[in-house]
């Protein structure tokens, strides 16, 4: 595990999004990190069967809240340096970032995970 503290800023990757945090705990393989900002947002669909529609769920991905708590596996803790954005501000950058991929994807698969985005924010009231 790298050697970071209670209160230091990183960059942390759970599931498939990707976050900067704050740890407020240190656990034998994980840290627990406060999110303060986004910087990928969670793709969409199944993932066992990637790029794939035909699936029996269609899996929607929340971001993490502002201040929502988490593990993550110490491998994937990284410090950060530079500014943290305003929470919803990045998040809304994730979003946006992920749509435009999307759409020069075009496969129906990217579609869908459009679908599931536009639907994310409306309820993030983006």
């Amino acid at each position: 595990m790298p050697d970071l503290k209670i209160g230091t800023i990183v960059t942390g990757i759970y599931k498939t999004g990707k976050y900067i945090g704050e740890i407020t705990n240190i656990r034998p393989q994980h840290y627990l990190v406060k999110v303060l900002a986004v910087l990928k947002h969670p793709t969409q669909g199944d993932l066992h069967n990637p790029k794939e529609t035909d699936v029996p769920l269609f899996h929607e991905r929340r971001a993490l809240a502002f201040r929502e708590q988490t593990n993550i596996p110490a491998q994937m803790v990284k410090p950060f340096e530079g500014e943290i954005p305003e929470y919803m501000y990045s998040l809304q950058v994730a979003l946006e970032k992920q749509i435009e991929e999307l759409h020069a994807d075009g496969s129906p698969w990217a579609k869908k995970c459009i679908q599931n985005l536009e639907g994310l924010k409306q309820d993030y009231r983006l």
